[in-house]
């Protein structure tokens, strides 16, 4: 009988974290090894705990699900990490499987689902739902538009800053990656977005997608 697989869960919402853990156990193929309940906090555990795998929600305080999966990925690049979000759009998959997710699943699907995703990324196979799948067999068929500049006149700061978004990084967490303060961050920002005609993360996420600017 194979070992079981070693797993970590990070969810904020304490009954949809406990009610992954028991699930996970209760299959017979899984053993819990760690929770969290923000990005921080997982990617903290993840090096106390060493699991096989880390079941990542997207959103979490502290430290955005996506920051975590580019941290736990660059510091622990033999942990596997599937994520499990209620978002299914491209502008939420598409960064995500930059930033070294091995899968992806939305928290509606099947209990067997889940099951089987740990198990493929444990196995060193990527595990993307139906919906992910979707996304990404459409970004490999529609080219990045390249027709001009995507940065257009953003300043280098600004630049700087659409990528920060662009990685779930929240105005406080921008200032302190760059060194400025929040209020300066957020002027950043602000004109970054009002040069491109975006007008929340969403967007900017989007217009990155659009531009090629995603990796």
């Amino acid at each position: 009988m194979p070992a079981p697989i070693r797993v970590l869960v990070a969810d904020d919402h304490t009954l949809v974290r406990q009610g992954l853990v028991g699930l996970l156990e209760d299959s017979g193929e899984c053993t819990v090894v760690a929770e969290a309940a923000d990005g921080m906090e997982a990617v903290d555990k993840v090096a106390q705990s060493h699991p096989d795998v880390a079941v990542v929600d997207l959103s979490m305080p502290r430290l955005s699900g996506l920051e975590a999966v580019r941290r736990i990925r660059e510091q622990h690049p033999q942990v596997r990490v599937l994520v499990l979000t209620v978002h299914e759009e491209e502008e939420y998959v598409l960064p995500i499987i930059r930033a070294g997710a091995s899968g992806y699943l939305v928290k509606d699907s099947p209990v067997a689902d889940l099951l089987a995703a740990v198990r493929t990324v444990a196995a060193g196979q990527a595990y993307f739902g139906p919906q992910a799948a979707k996304v990404l067999a459409e970004s490999h068929r529609r080219p990045p538009d390249s027709s001009d500049d995507p940065y257009e006149d953003l300043t280098p700061r600004e630049r700087e800053v659409l990528h920060q978004v662009v990685e779930g990084a929240t105005t406080k967490e921008i200032a302190k990656t760059l060194g400025i303060s929040v209020k300066t961050a957020e002027n950043h920002r602000g004109r970054m977005m009002d040069k491109l005609g975006l007008h929340n993360t969403a967007e900017v996420v989007r217009y990155a997608a659009k531009k090629g600017l995603l990796g």
